[in-house]
């Protein structure tokens, strides 16, 4: 992993820490000091929704460089966290480095890696929710959006509301499953997508990903079945393709489909976007789409058929 340090050469990548040191306690069961919330996971409850009578296929997204551009937002207060206890500000590369090892979907997590890494002292991990929130936030989560002043303003989104219609009349089935906070993806999804009750399994409902608990949950709620039926789920991350090919060994009575994409701020044609989609098709991905709404195109031709296990790069 690189570092802005002239002098300071590249830092180890993961180890597991000794039992003094243990850092990566289950983010959903991790208390933030916003209004004592308790982000407290709890077993899977059936989804107060009707499920579809006429299609098996769902189209799942991850929401954080799907759905939305989070690389001034997220990735941002990230790199703000890490350099307010640090002085070292690292690079998107950086970041991009640590996600591409698979376990760092949690960004709390990740800022507190990135600053092991560094050699710094570790701070409580509830006061760096606290400074995290603040700059992603910059107001109470559980208040009026309106008030919000921190980073999550600064967030272009990747598709529109018509998308989704679109996947409707493809004959696909939809829903989120994100590591986001819940105030912070219902604020992109229904404020500003104008989506009416989404289907969204966010932090707190399901373990961190690459646990397949949340993608599976949403499956069974959403599908006419219980077994049968065609789910695929679109991310950005290692991470994401992990969690697809954890659930094929959890539910192989389902077919799993891992569609992937680049995070935006990697640039069509870059060097830095092709390793990062090598990285990806490394991992397990199935296709990797050009962008999010590529995936109308995707949802037009296919019904699941013969893609799991032929990574492939749709331009």
């Amino acid at each position: 992993l690189c570092s802005e340090k002239p002098d300071q050469r590249l830092l180890p990548r993961w180890r597991p820490l000794g039992r003094q040191q243990l850092l990566r306690e289950p983010s959903w069961c991790q208390r933030s000091r916003i209004k004592d919330k308790e982000l407290t996971y709890q077993s899977p409850k059936p989804f107060p929704l009707d499920r579809h009578p006429s299609t098996s296929q769902l189209l799942l997204f991850d929401i954080d460089g799907v759905i939305r551009d989070v690389s001034g937002s997220y990735r941002r207060a990230l790199q703000a966290t890490v350099e307010h206890y640090c002085g070292w500000l690292p690079a998107p590369a950086c970041i991009d480095a640590l996600k591409g090892e698979g376990r760092w979907n949690n960004d709390w997590d990740a800022s507190l890696e990135l600053l092991r890494r560094n050699g710094t002292s570790l701070p409580a991990r509830h006061d760096l929710i606290d400074v995290f929130s603040n700059f992603y936030f910059g107001g109470d989560p559980d208040g009026d959006p309106g008030a919000w002043t921190g980073y999550i303003s600064d967030e272009p989104l990747r598709v529109q509301h018509d998308f989704f219609t679109a996947l409707d009349q493809n004959g696909w089935r939809w829903g989120f499953v994100s590591g986001a906070e819940p105030p912070s993806a219902r604020f992109v999804l229904q404020q500003r997508l104008g989506l009416v009750n989404p289907p969204l399994i966010a932090m707190g409902d399901a373990p961190d990903k690459p646990d397949p608990t949340g993608l599976v949950q949403l499956s069974d709620s959403l599908l006419p079945h219980r077994s049968g039926g065609v789910v695929a789920y679109l991310g950005d991350t290692v991470a994401d393709v992990q969690t697809v090919l954890n659930a094929r060994t959890q539910r192989p009575d389902r077919q799993w489909i891992s569609l992937a994409v680049s995070p935006p701020h990697l640039l069509p044609g870059s060097q830095e976007r092709s390793a990062y989609e090598q990285q990806l098709m490394s991992a397990g991905a199935d296709l990797i789409l050009p962008s999010t709404e590529a995936a109308i195109q995707w949802s037009k031709g296919s019904k699941g058929s013969d893609r799991k296990g032929k990574s492939e790069t749709m331009r």
